[in-house]
């Protein structure tokens, strides 16, 4: 399989972390660039208003530290991804981040209500001649690729992604990743797969899959259907940052490594915890990473009571030590 080249940049992997609000921190992101030097890291999705709101107010070395942007060396590969649906602010933006960013990806896909809501995300979908106003103005004030993620259509009834497609390929868009679900859909459902094949066989430029890609498996299976380029990992790399290495692996060379044991995930999981408070402090650090307990405790014997232990605990050493007696508790590793 031939490794991605989106615009002028030629990568050495087809796998990228997906955009997660809240999610692909500067921490997440660090974590799978230790298990994968090559694959694509993909930020947070960020606001251009407010990050061309705080340009205003600070410095422009003060804003590289805002915890959305925040990088080190060997991250890149990397894509900012941005959100907007004013093409001059949307372009300003990009300029603002162009100096740390591989890539400048815009977000057509978001379907929270919020964000579309003010016009944003998902909500470009309705509006095709604006994305491309999008598109040609950020083209206009980068030289890095820019590439576009965006899903099927708002509705079952309004599936233009195919038009959609096209007309981002027209703007300038380098490259596209394509969540096979609607907007309604939400996350619900399952991801189509072969809709992704059909937008491949419309444009020539690249094509990522993404969606219900969960194991190594999953991403050969969505490969084969998709006729896609490469892949691009969300939820899963929650509770499993060497998963993107594991799927590269496989491409490379047709093998499957072995998945991490039971006790290699909580060891991550407490390595994500110290750096998020690292980063945010304790009180911060704790509640932040709440949200990916499950992903790495799901597999013990008693999952969902450890869970609802450790979830309301804001003490960082007692929350290690009950994660430490599951690991020396060898009965609660094996799969509940």
């Amino acid at each position: 399989m031939n490794k991605l080249k989106i615009g002028n940049l030629k990568l050495n992997t087809n796998v990228s972390l997906a955009p997660m609000a809240g999610i692909t921190d500067y921490v997440l992101r660090s974590l799978v660039r230790e298990c994968s030097p090559t694959c694509l890291l993909t930020t947070e999705m960020i606001s251009s208003e407010a990050l061309i709101n705080e340009s205003k107010c600070k410095k422009r070395d003060m804003i590289a530290e805002n915890d959305l942007i925040k990088r080190e060396k060997n991250h890149s590969p990397i894509s900012y991804q941005l959100t907007g649906h004013k093409p001059q602010l949307m372009a300003d933006a990009a300029r603002l981040i162009a100096d740390r960013a591989d890539i400048i990806d815009i977000n057509m896909g978001c379907p929270v209500k919020k964000v579309v809501g003010g016009q944003d995300g998902c909500a470009l979908m309705k509006n095709p001649k604006l994305a491309k106003d999008i598109v040609i103005a950020v083209k206009e004030a980068v030289n890095c690729p820019v590439t576009v993620k965006f899903r099927l259509g708002f509705t079952q009834d309004e599936m233009n992604f195919i038009e959609y497609g096209q007309q981002m390929q027209e703007a300038g868009a380098d490259m596209i990743t394509l969540h096979a679900r609607t907007r309604k859909q939400m996350y619900s459902g399952v991801a189509d797969w072969g809709k992704i094949a059909q937008l491949k066989k419309a444009i020539d430029i690249p094509v990522i899959a993404n969606g219900d890609i969960k194991t190594v498996e999953d991403a050969a299976k969505c490969l084969e259907i998709s006729e896609a380029d490469g892949v691009a990992i969300g939820r899963a790399a929650m509770g499993d940052v060497d998963l993107i290495r594991r799927i590269e692996h496989y491409i490379n060379s047709g093998n499957i490594l072995p998945i991490p044991t039971m006790e290699e995930n909580i060891q991550n999981l407490k390595k994500l915890l110290l750096k998020e408070i690292e980063l945010r402090g304790e009180d911060i650090g704790v509640k932040f990473s709440r949200k990916f307990y499950p992903f790495y405790i799901s597999g013990i014997r008693n999952a969902a009571k450890f869970r609802a232990e450790i979830v309301v605990e804001n003490d960082y050493k007692k929350i290690i030590k009950r994660l430490d007696e599951i690991i020396y508790d060898k009965t609660l590793l094996s799969l509940s």
